[in-house]
């Protein structure tokens, strides 16, 4: 068993840049720093027609790095970039609809569950993970305190895996390990400056290594 296998993963969130290449080269960089589950691409303000551009450019150099491709935005675009799954940033209406139509043939997963009512709302849907915190949520050094007992409360009693939005401090990610998250999310502690973001990302990985608690078997 790989170091990565039963201990919280890495999930990034693609920066908000306009320029495509430049956020290609940013974040083929990041995934060059090691471990990364998958990454999370936001439409943002991004029309149909220039977010399916940077989709067709994303999805491939996030598969060749091994990790799941997974398209936050319109679901016609992530058929077209052939992305490996959908992140629904609506309810959990939104959500079953789209695990209806795309499970199990893409990833389906998503969020807004703010509380423990809208948590065990989404949990019924049976996705195939549920997200704790926004994309860019991002806002504070630490993950936001809610998010983390959230996930603490989740992954003692729930099955599915969930992910947890981490802070701005890279090493903000020990504190959602701690929590028995599976995976925790990083934005702007990779991204902020881009020519870290290949280091950043090898000593979350090695920070994870060292002292993420393990999961049983």
């Amino acid at each position: 068993m790989s170091n990565t296998d039963n201990r919280c993963r890495l999930v990034l969130i693609v920066p908000d840049i306009a320029d495509v290449d430049s956020r290609a080269q940013i974040l083929g960089g990041a995934l060059r720093g090691g471990d990364v589950a998958s990454v999370i691409v936001p439409q943002y303000g991004l029309d149909d027609h220039t977010f399916q551009k940077h989709a067709e450019a994303l999805v491939p150099l996030i598969q060749d790095a091994g990790a799941a491709a997974l398209i936050a935005g319109d679901t016609r675009v992530a058929g077209r970039a052939k992305a490996d799954g959908l992140h629904v940033t609506g309810n959990a209406a939104d959500l079953a609809e789209a695990m209806e139509k795309f499970s199990p043939k893409l990833i389906v997963g998503g969020g807004n569950a703010a509380d423990r009512h809208h948590a065990l709302e989404i949990g019924e849907i049976r996705p195939d993970y549920v997200f704790f915190g926004k994309v860019d949520g991002d806002i504070k050094p630490e993950a936001h305190p809610k998010n983390v007992a959230l996930a603490e409360w989740w992954a003692s009693m729930i099955e599915i895996p969930c992910i947890v939005m981490g802070g701005t401090d890279p090493e903000s990610v020990l504190a959602v390990a701690e929590s028995g998250a599976e995976f925790v999310a990083l934005r702007l502690a990779v991204f902020a400056e881009p020519e870290q973001a290949q280091a950043i990302v090898a000593s979350v990985n090695a920070l994870l290594d060292e002292k993420a608690p393990r999961f049983e078997a």
